[in-house]
């Protein structure tokens, strides 16, 4: 199995090595096509290896601040937990996910030359995974003529998020009609291992229906303007012929084991916690829940003065006020979430059930609002290989309330370490409410969007200005269609 893995990643021309967000990967040609006929299945390893690391480090490099997960500590600068936005915040994600996407591209082309219906399904889902994270982060992005240099475009157009949103959906639905469980992969698959286990391409299948059910749920405003809830109901009422995850072991993760070549994102743990502290509205939500996974996810804050005693968890608040004196130095998170082996969860279990409990509870599809949230919050805890303590669900702070709020609170904990679907939840929802501690930029408020990194604004000047003025705006507060 290791050979085969080795076999993959040579086969795609791919280094491995640490990487970050906003720091591209080392510039590798791994377009084979020009000399070679490269099999279909060279492609998938090297994509969901490197997409996955995208997210982890997206997560922490950027949701874990603007979210308040953690924060750069000590900073009195204009720090992205701070809400300071420039447009290189997100131009490693940018540039990493259009590369990636062209190798998807590639993929689901050699799929189709070879008719290989599950490939080509594969290939939707992938496709539909990394293009919504990239216009749920900038709204209008080129889309249906992006990957095509070869065809002389080398300036794509962008497309409006409402097409893209519902191309990927149909994509999804036919990625859904295209499979055949009775047939393994060829080759080497690091999410469900389909080329050896038989219930491998079943859980694509329910991957990508679980995938429209978030893109779904993102869009509900817009129901009317699309069949939204015709939609969802569809699926929902449809297990048989829409399978979604029934369990954690279900979940689209990637399982870093530490070995080469599936190394953690970053390569020296000390980096993840150097310069950085808990957040105390994160700790706080935790500790209140009296969530067995405190030890897991963060050290224990000190006394100042010596013999610097542990004063337990305790997290800083993000954005403190300018001048603010700290007794303590507070809790940081646990370097071992940045060492092998890790999971990377690309779109777990516990979230697709909070979905559910959402349109149970906004009665949209039928069944217990309350089931769907219990089974979230179990997940959640259940997902890190904790357990969950016997009195949990009675906690008055995680007991089922009927609220909304209740629900996307226990989510956004859920999504922890998930690329940036705290943020998006946020933005779609206003939940979790987050505190302003005195020192957010922005007038306190949360950016709806990130502005477009430097390559498109000067390498596609004309599309990024039409992009720019139909959208109302390249700034941080435009909202997108979704949202509107």
């Amino acid at each position: 199995m290791k050979k085969s893995i080795f076999k993959y990643f040579i086969l795609a021309g791919l280094t491995l090595g640490s990487v970050s967000c906003d720091r591209s990967f080392d510039e590798i040609n791994v377009d084979d096509s020009k000399i070679y006929e490269p099999e279909v299945s060279s492609f998938l390893a090297p994509i969901q290896y490197n997409m996955a690391c995208v997210g982890y480090l997206r997560a922490n490099d950027f949701t874990f601040d603007i979210m308040q997960v953690s924060l750069d500590f000590p900073n009195e600068g204009n720090t992205l937990s701070r809400y300071n936005i420039t447009e290189n915040t997100g131009a490693g994600f940018w540039n990493n996910s259009y590369k990636w996407i062209k190798q998807v591209y590639d993929m689901r082309k050699a799929a189709i030359d070879s008719d290989d219906k599950n490939y080509e399904a594969i290939a939707l889902i992938l496709n539909a995974w990394i293009y919504s994270n990239l216009t749920d982060t900038y709204g209008d992005v080129p889309f249906t003529e992006a990957s095509r240099l070869e065809e002389g475009i080398s300036q794509p157009k962008f497309d409006q998020q409402k097409t893209i949103y519902l191309q990927l959906l149909d994509d999804l639905k036919r990625a859904n009609s295209l499979f055949v469980t009775t047939k393994q992969l060829t080759g080497t698959d690091l999410f469900y291992n389909a080329g050896t286990d038989t219930n491998g391409i079943t859980n694509w299948k329910k991957f990508g229906n679980s995938l429209s059910l978030r893109l779904l749920t993102r869009i509900l405003k817009r129901n009317g303007e699309v069949d939204v809830n015709a939609r969802i109901q569809e699926i929902v009422n449809n297990p048989t012929t829409y399978p979604i995850f029934l369990s954690n072991a279900e979940s689209a993760k990637l399982n870093v084991t530490g070995a080469a070549p599936l190394m953690p994102p970053i390569a020296r743990p000390q980096d993840f916690t150097t310069g950085r502290a808990a957040s105390e509205f994160f700790v706080e939500t935790l500790k209140a829940n009296n969530d067995p996974r405190m030890a897991m996810f963060f050290g224990q804050a000190k006394e100042l003065l010596p013999p610097q005693a542990n004063i337990g968890y305790k997290g800083a608040p993000t954005g403190y006020a300018y001048g603010t004196v700290f007794n303590y130095q507070p809790s940081n998170m646990n370097q071992n979430l940045a060492k092998g082996p890790l999971n990377i969860l690309i779109f777990p279990y516990a979230e697709l059930q909070f979905i559910l409990s959402e349109l149970a509870y906004k009665g949209i599809i039928s069944g217990s609002a309350q089931t769907f949230y219990e089974n979230g919050v179990k997940a959640t805890i259940e997902q890190w290989g904790a357990v969950v303590p016997a009195n949990y669900l009675t906690n008055p702070n995680v007991a089922y309330n009927a609220t909304f709020e209740r629900i996307m609170l226990q989510k956004y904990v859920s999504l922890f370490f998930v690329d940036q679907q705290q943020w998006f939840e946020k933005r779609r929802t206003g939940y979790p409410v987050l505190p302003n501690n005195g020192g957010l930029l922005n007038n306190g408020v949360m950016p709806s969007r990130l502005m477009y990194p430097p390559n498109p604004r000067v390498l596609n000047t004309t599309n990024y200005q039409a992009a720019v003025q139909l959208m109302g705006g390249d700034n941080i507060n435009t909202k997108m269609w979704w949202n509107q």
